[in-house]
C-alpha cells in the first residue's frame, strides 16, 4: 500500500522543529511500524537525504524504548501494544499518517522522534534499595504473601518505563509511572522497610524532573501498552501521605 507521512524532524533540542511530509510506496501490511520506517530510511538513504531518527530496542514490547506519538495517540491507536507491536494492516493505502515525539517538560527532544527519557531513570535511582537479608537464601515459606497481593505487585512490575502515560496525560504527569514502581514493592513484605522514604523520594524527584501532577483524566491507563491501572496512583498517594505525616522520612 502507498500511504503518506507528515513526520516530525528536529536536528536537536534547541533547533527549531517542524513536519515533513514524506511519501511510503510499496508498504506491506505485515510490515510493523517499526519496519515501515526502516523501508522509509533505506529510501531516504539511497536519495541522499537524512534518515528518520527513532528510537528502538527489542522490537518485542518488552524494553519500553520505542515510543512516539502516531495520529495523536501514545504507540498509536491500538490498546495494550507498543509501537514496535503495531502493525501496518491497521491502515489502509491512501492514509496520511502524522508521527511525533513525545511530548512533555521533562522530556527534551534530542533528534526527531527521539526524546531524553533519563527523568524516569532518575526517579527510579531516588527509589533507592530494598533491605534483604544476605547468607543462604530463605526458605519459600518463609514471607507468605497472598496470591491476590502477589498478583497485584507482579501486574504494577509490568511497567516498561517507556513514558506513553506520559505523553498521553494533559499535564505530562509521570504518577502512573511513579505509581507502578512505588506498588511493586509497597504491596510485599520485602519493599516496606524502605517505603516511606522511597515514597517521598520519588515524588520529590518526580516534581523536581518538570513532571506535572495527576488530575484524573486517565489517559495514561488508556495508552499503557501494560495496562497498567490507575489504582496504582490512588496508592502512591496513601504511601505518600502517610509518610508524610506519620514517618521521620524528609
Amino acid at each position: 500500500m502507498n500511504i503518506t507521512l507528515k513526520v516530525w524532524r528536529q536536528k536537536g533540542p534547541r533547533d527549531r522543529g517542524r513536519f515533513e511530509t514524506i511519501l511510503a510506496n510499496d508498504i506491506h501490511t505485515h510490515m510493523s511500524f517499526l519496519e515501515m520506517l526502516d523501508v522509509v530510511n533505506e529510501q531516504l538513504a539511497l536519495d541522499g537525504k537524512e534518515p528518520i531518527e527513532f528510537d528502538n530496542d527489542c522490537r518485542e514490547g518488552i524494553c519500553g524504548m520505542c515510543g512516539c506519538v502516531v495520529n495523536g495517540t501514545a504507540h498509536g491507536p491500538e490498546k495494550a501494544m507498543t509501537l514496535c507491536q503495531l502493525h501496518m494492516r491497521k491502515f489502509k493505502t491512501g492514509d496520511t499518517i502524522v508521527v511525533e515525539p513525545f511530548r512533555a517538560r521533562a522530556f527534551k527532544v534530542v533528534k526527531d522522534l527521539i526524546v531524553d527519557r533519563s527523568p524516569l531513570d532518575k526517579i527510579i535511582q531516588a527509589g533507592g534499595y530494598v533491605s534483604m537479608n544476605t547468607g543462604g537464601a530463605a526458605d519459600a515459606n518463609s514471607l507468605p504473601v497472598p496470591q491476590v497481593t502477589a498478583e497485584k505487585a507482579m501486574d504494577a512490575a509490568a511497567c516498561i518505563g517507556c513514558g506513553a502515560c506520559v505523553a498521553a496525560c494533559p499535564n505530562a504527569s509521570a504518577m502512573l509511572f511513579v505509581s507502578a514502581k512505588i506498588s511493586q514493592l509497597a504491596l510485599l513484605p520485602q519493599g516496606r522497610p524502605e517505603a516511606a522514604q522511597r515514597a517521598m523520594n520519588m515524588v520529590h524527584i518526580m516534581d523536581a524532573c518538570g513532571f506535572g501532577n495527576c488530575s484524573n483524566e486517565r489517559e495514561c491507563e488508556n495508552v499503557c501498552p501494560k495496562e497498567i491501572s490507575i489504582v496504582n496512583i490512588a496508592r502512591l498517594n496513601r504511601e505518600f501521605f502517610k509518610a508524610a505525616f506519620t514517618s521521620d522520612a524528609v
